[in-house]
């Protein structure tokens, strides 16, 4: 199987100069996805859309995006239209959910576009370089910035991200006759030195103090010698950071995942561990080093929880098909329906954005994704989001 063989020789140096000749999993995983050289998000040139490994809703055309600036004009209604209006995008892709966005509020509120300040955290300088091309007609309007130089409480608006927190490295832990232990990445005893999985004692307490936190017990009889699954410290980590640079506003989480109850059930033995190569996907972290995506759902009770105990208010969470059904998504798939034309072009077009509608809220792909809303410092009235209600019947 191919590999970046710089990654690999990466990888393997960080193993022969580590202490016991180990690394914990979440480090290999950190590598092989953000090494600035090397890593599949900082150097792979087609990661996304049809072209890409996978895709996701802003792939789908302008609806998503068009669809979450209802909501942002909203949270600054509820801000009581602060100047400026914070909108930072954490993991921003190619910059089709940032276009679509600035581009309906401009359209249609021009009050909030005006207070706009449109912000964006990105890792790789290559998708850094494609979102500039494609927001340059809002270079007025964008910056990019890093999330840990922002002062705390000097964000007055939405931190929001799509599909960001599973990409986030995992620990991985597994139970055994003695107890919890941890999952390590280290080299064969072998001619090419080949990467290897061995099983040890946790590198730090704060694995089993994870479960302690997110409610689970490991003493269940559920959680047998065998037991594989993850935990997310770097995404505990990340809502931690969050939260202290938020003054006033939301925290707005779109990915895939679970709540702990559901996470950690008897029939997710093995974990969630994924990934993603050439629109295929496996479980072999290990294969096409640097060219592949490896992924983990998201325990949505572990960033609640972290949330709250940084300040945050958890507001609701909902399926993407209801949140989006909720901001009139519905109403765009009954105008297609009342389309009266009679050349075929026009009914094939109308026909397939009507499926793509259709996949931003199909229970079995991307509508059953789930939306978190956190909120600081808000009213009760500001606690109250169009997307968080019940969605009208179409």
């Amino acid at each position: 199987m191919p590999h970046n063989p710089l990654l690999y020789e990466v990888l393997r140096d960080r193993i022969r100069q580590s202490p016991q000749g180990r690394i914990p999993f979440a480090e290999f995983m950190e590598l092989a996805l953000y090494h600035p050289q090397g890593g599949y998000y900082t150097t792979k040139d087609a990661i996304l859309g049809r072209d890409g490994d996978y895709v996701t809703s802003a792939h789908l055309g302008h609806d998503f995006g068009e669809l979450l600036a209802i909501q942002f004009a909203e949270m600054w209604q509820h801000l009581g239209c602060p100047d400026p209006f914070d909108l930072v995008e954490m993991g921003a892709g190619q910059g089709l959910i940032a276009a679509d966005v600035l581009g309906a509020l401009q359209n249609h509120y021009p009050g909030c576009f005006a207070t706009l300040r449109y912000q964006i955290v990105e890792k790789s300088d290559q998708l850094r370089a494609v979102q500039t091309q494609h927001l340059a007609p809002w270079s007025g309007k964008v910056a990019w910035i890093d999330l840990e130089p922002i002062p705390d409480d000097g964000i007055t608006g939405c931190f929001f991200s799509n599909e960001l927190v599973d990409a986030l490295p995992v620990h991985q832990v597994v139970i055994t006759e003695r107890g919890l232990h941890e999952v390590y990445v280290t080299l064969a005893d072998s001619a090419d030195s080949a990467l290897q999985e061995i099983v040890a004692a946790p590198s730090t307490p704060r694995l089993a103090d994870y479960f302690a936190v997110v409610g689970i017990d490991l003493a269940d009889p559920q959680y047998a010698p065998g037991y594989r699954t993850e935990v997310h410290l770097a995404a505990l980590d990340w809502m931690k950071t969050v939260a202290a640079k938020l003054h006033q506003g939301y925290v707005l989480t779109i990915d895939y995942g679970y709540p702990a109850s559901r996470y950690y059930s008897r029939a997710r033995a093995q974990g969630t561990l994924q990934c993603y190569y050439q629109h295929a996907h496996h479980d072999n972290p290990y294969s096409y080093l640097g060219y592949q995506d490896i992924t983990a759902h998201v325990n949505f009770t572990a960033l609640e929880r972290q949330g709250e105990h940084c300040g945050l208010a958890t507001l609701g969470a909902t399926q993407q098909g209801m949140f989006l059904m909720s901001l009139g998504l519905g109403d765009r798939i009954a105008a297609l329906g009342q389309i009266q034309a009679t050349d075929m072009a026009t009914v094939n077009l109308a026909i397939q954005r009507r499926d793509r509608l259709h996949q931003l809220i199909n229970p079995m792909g991307l509508g059953n994704f789930v939306v978190l809303v956190q909120g600081k410092g808000l009213s009760s009235t500001a606690q109250t989001l169009k997307g968080l209600t019940v969605p009208p019947l179409i």
